[in-house]
């Protein structure tokens, strides 16, 4: 058990793990992945943390206008 109170349950290979934690984690690995591909961002240069907080809000902003830039037009 960790510290969140849940327990570690491991299913074998090909079994469903039933627990119901996981299911949408591939939204998330997905958007760091998208993330990563901001060259400053994976390799932080930037020492003062409002400056890298900066570059991820604007990683973040070009990561939204493309996905809304392939649904409208």
């Amino acid at each position: 058990m960790c510290a969140a109170g849940i327990a570690t349950e491991i299913a074998r290979r090909g079994q469903p793990h039933g627990c119901g934690l996981g299911k949408t984690r591939w939204v998330v690995e997905r958007t760091i992945s998208w993330l990563h591909n901001f060259r400053r961002l994976r390799i932080r240069f930037e020492r003062l943390a409002f400056i890298h907080e900066a570059f991820l809000r604007i990683a973040c902003c070009i990561i939204c206008w493309r996905l809304l830039r392939k649904s409208f037009c």
